[in-house]
């Protein structure tokens, strides 16, 4: 399907690679890897032809079709969720309007025995069938399967896609370009804004229905999952292994020893032949010789051996004061958001030293149970946090509070605590700030490499609760693996929200399921939830849910008509004037309290992007909408209570 053939790309003096040839074939799940910078999204440019070569061919033929899902792109917001997605088939649309117009032409005519009203009919025909074999009849169920399939639920179909995140639009586009259904899927990152549901449906989906994938991600289990052949970035070449990622990664090490036995044998001969050259360089009779072993010295090829750090590097949290017995517990602990209910009777404890993960659909409450603890917003119920608690917590903002005025390095020093100290080096290369990155400023940083940042300053000041929101998203696989290793050896406690199965897998012992506004413990750890999920999955769960509540309903509604005899014409008016009154200024403080934090997740977006991280315009509004949102929820409050009064 597509042919790279001697592909060189140079950026500077050095090839970012060069001499690169392989055939992308149909059904090919590839998973591209190397280290940071080894050239995976430029790679995935130039298959798409969104950037040219220095030299080398890539051939794509002219009917194969080509879909791409870059790490960052342009999004719209002048339009629906469903609007937006039925943009993947104009094409059908355009089809169907050709076929409309020939029914019409055809059904106007009368001239039907002539040469031109039968090739109208043959075109009509030809066109039809095409429009038929496309599947466009289907076209509307196929495009809500795939947006609930990634996390949408139907009321979002209308919603304007500016009230959305960044990451929600960016579903938007994955969802558009399955849609379209290329010959070759090319895409960077697709897991990053995705939780564990929409990533299931995602395996499944290119698995079963894509034709061709070339992928990035540093989701383990993802590509695993997904991928059957590896195509390796490495020394400025790209090594294909004809496996998947578990296999390729010990095949590699078997490669990479191959090579350091090969490397050892070959500096040994150079040695020897400079020992022979500088032992006989000024004897006349080794004069023939010498020059032989000079040549031979010239056309030797040095060996490269992998990029791989194959150091033990190990991050050690420092001493923390023991905390009490129960970090956290909840008691019937409820938040809403206008007339919707987030969650409901959150009953749970969570002891010393447990490693738990909160885990559910994006917008069923993980995050805002996180604030709840940390205190950040208003909630009903009881939630008491234990004797000498002390809380770290990671969330993807906290990367805009770095000093922008320090490098990397100076921001960790500050932070650091004895011995570490010796080892900070060391530290920021396991999280990809090696050599001269760990020189950069903070202002000169990425959204991504801020939030590694402030990671690694967290996890490096005392604390004996940590709660990690979606501390992965950023990391490569073998800075995870530091991290996790860095929280199993961890005395205290952890709470971590992630969607990423590999990076939890023996790292909790306790997974809570947040969904239909209730939280359910399940003991053990991730994948012993999910085998549990799929007997008794959330869809199952609802159903019984709605059956519990109509018992509990049915009275008032009785009770309702009964009340309402007892009040006259006029009373009955004047209750019914109060609460419609109530309602509307319930309904304009939630709609005041949408707008802003719609426009609060547009600026953290905005903020994320490394040119506009110090802009104090920007960060003055932020601070500004923030300081109103908290005072209309605190209003939005007083008129839910007003409300509930009229309404008695």
């Amino acid at each position: 399907m597509i042919s790279v053939e001697g592909l060189k790309v140079e950026f500077g003096v050095k090839p970012l690679f060069s001499d690169v040839s392989f055939v992308i074939n149909e059904r090919d799940r590839i998973a591209l890897v190397g280290k940071n910078g080894a050239g995976k999204s430029t790679m995935l440019k130039i298959l798409c032809g969104m950037q040219k070569p220095t030299d080398g061919v890539v051939a794509v033929p002219n009917d194969t079709t080509i879909g791409y899902l870059p790490q960052v792109m342009k999004l719209q917001d002048d339009t629906t969720v469903i609007d937006e997605t039925r943009k993947a088939f104009s094409s059908v649309t355009k089809m169907r309007e050709r076929v409309d117009a020939l029914n019409r032409e055809l059904s106007e005519r009368t001239d039907y025995e002539s040469d031109d009203y039968l090739k109208l009919v043959e075109r009509f025909t030809a066109e039809h069938e095409r429009y038929m074999m496309l599947g466009a009849e289907s076209c509307e169920a196929e495009l809500e399967r795939t947006l609930m399939g990634l996390g949408f639920a139907r009321t979002d179909f209308g919603r304007p896609t500016s009230e959305f995140s960044g990451g929600w639009r960016m579903r938007i586009e994955l969802a558009k370009i399955l849609l379209e259904k290329p010959d070759v899927l090319l895409l960077d990152e697709p897991t990053n804004h995705l939780d564990i549901e929409s990533i299931q449906w995602l395996e499944q989906f290119l698995s079963q229905s894509a034709k061709a994938v070339v992928l990035v991600s540093h989701d383990r289990a993802f590509i695993n999952n997904v991928t059957n052949r590896t195509l390796e970035i490495s020394c400025g070449r790209v090594v294909d292994y004809k496996v998947k990622y578990d296999e390729y990664v010990k095949l590699r090490a078997e490669r990479r020893e191959q090579q350091l036995r090969a490397y050892e044998n070959q500096q040994k001969e150079i040695a020897d032949m400079k020992e022979f050259i500088e032992r006989f360089r000024y004897k006349p009779t080794k004069a023939v010789q010498v020059q032989s072993r000079i040549k031979q010295l010239a056309k030797i090829v040095p060996i490269e051996i992998d990029e791989v750090d194959n150091s033990a590097m190990h991050l050690k949290f420092p001493p923390c004061l023991r905390s009490g017995d129960y970090p956290v517990i909840c008691d019937g602990v409820r938040k809403d958001y206008g007339a919707h209910t987030v969650f409901d009777h959150v009953t749970l404890t969570i002891k010393r030293g447990e490693k738990v993960a909160f885990v559910g659909k994006n917008g069923e409450g993980k995050s805002t149970l996180v604030k709840c603890i940390m205190g950040e917003i208003p909630f009903t119920g009881s939630l008491k946090i234990g004797h000498n608690v002390q809380i770290g917590y990671f969330a993807q903002n906290q990367a805009q509070l770095l000093d922008e005025s320090l490098t990397v390095f100076d921001t960790i020093d500050r932070v650091a605590r004895g011995e570490i100290r010796l080892r900070i080096k060391n530290i920021l290369g396991a999280f990809m700030f090696g050599g001269e990155a760990s020189d950069k400023k903070v202002s000169v940083l990425s959204g991504g490499e801020r939030s590694r940042l402030a990671m690694i300053r967290l996890l490096l000041e005392p604390v004996n609760l940590l709660i990690l929101d979606e501390p992965t998203n950023h990391l490569d696989m073998q800075s995870k693996d530091v991290l996790k290793e860095a929280i199993k050896a961890f005395d205290g406690t952890a709470i971590i929200v992630s969607h990423d199965r590999e990076f939890l897998d023996g790292l909790v012992t306790k997974v809570y399921e947040f969904g239909g506004g209730r939280v359910r413990e399940h003991l053990g750890g991730i994948y012993d939830f999910l085998r549990e999920r799929n007997i008794d999955s959330l869809d199952a769960l609802a159903p019984s849910a709605g059956r519990q509540a109509e018992p509990a309903a049915a009275p008032a509604q009785q009770e309702k008509p009964a009340e309402a005899a007892k009040m006259d014409y006029a009373e009955r008016k004047e209750a019914q004037k109060r609460i419609r009154k109530a309602e509307r200024a319930v309904q304009e403080s939630e709609a005041r309290i949408g707008k802003m934090e719609a426009r609060l997740k547009e600026l953290d977006d905005i903020l994320c992007r490394p040119e506009n991280a110090s802009d104090m315009a920007l960060i003055s509004e932020y601070t500004s909408v923030k300081r109103d949102l908290d005072a209309e929820v605190e209003r939005w409050e007083r008129l839910s209570e007003e409300l509930e009064s009229v309404s008695q």
